[in-house]
C-alpha cells in the first residue's frame, strides 16, 4: 500500500504530502531550455541547416517527355533554371532522340552540369550542386541513344 507523509509547512495552512513542492524548490529543479532553431547549433563547422522553403525547392525536379526537337527548348529553360530535369526520349523517333540529347549535352556542358542516364533513353541533368547518387551499381553516368 502506497502511504503518503503528511507534514506541515508554516505559511502554507495546512499539512502537505511530502511530494510537493515550494515555488523556491521548484525552481532550482525543473529549468526551462528552449529548443535549438534548424541552424543554431550546427552538427559540424560549417554546417547551415536549409531554411524550409529553400529545402523544398532544391527536392523539386522535372520530367520531361519530349517528343520533337522544339521542346528542346524547354529542356535548357528548365536545366538553367537550376532544377533538375528527367529527360525521357523514349517516345521521340530515333533522329530527333539523338538531337536533342546531343542539344542537352551541350546545355550540361555549357552551365557546369552533370548527366546521368537512368535508362534507355531517359537521362537526369542535374545543375551543379546536385548530388546525384546511384542505388544500383554498375550504373554508368552517362549513355547513349539506341
Amino acid at each position: 500500500m502506497n502511504e503518503c507523509r503528511q507534514s506541515y509547512e508554516p505559511g502554507r495552512g495546512g499539512a502537505v504530502n511530502s511530494h510537493d513542492v515550494t515555488d523556491e524548490q521548484w525552481e532550482g529543479l525543473a529549468q526551462v531550455v528552449p529548443l535549438r532553431s534548424s541552424d543554431a547549433w550546427p552538427s559540424w563547422p560549417g554546417h547551415s541547416a536549409l531554411p524550409d522553403a529553400e529545402a523544398a525547392s532544391r527536392r523539386r525536379f522535372v520530367v520531361l517527355r519530349v517528343n520533337v526537337f522544339a521542346d528542346a527548348r524547354e529542356v535548357a529553360e528548365t536545366l538553367m533554371a537550376q532544377i533538375p530535369v528527367l529527360l525521357d526520349l523514349s517516345g521521340a523517333e530515333s533522329e530527333t532522340a539523338k538531337r536533342v540529347l546531343d542539344f542537352s549535352s551541350g546545355v550540361v556542358f555549357g552551365l557546369g552540369s552533370g548527366m546521368h542516364r537512368v535508362d534507355r533513353n531517359v537521362f537526369l541533368l542535374a545543375p551543379p550542386g546536385t548530388e546525384v547518387q546511384s542505388l544500383v551499381e554498375g550504373v554508368r553516368g552517362t549513355g547513349t541513344i539506341g
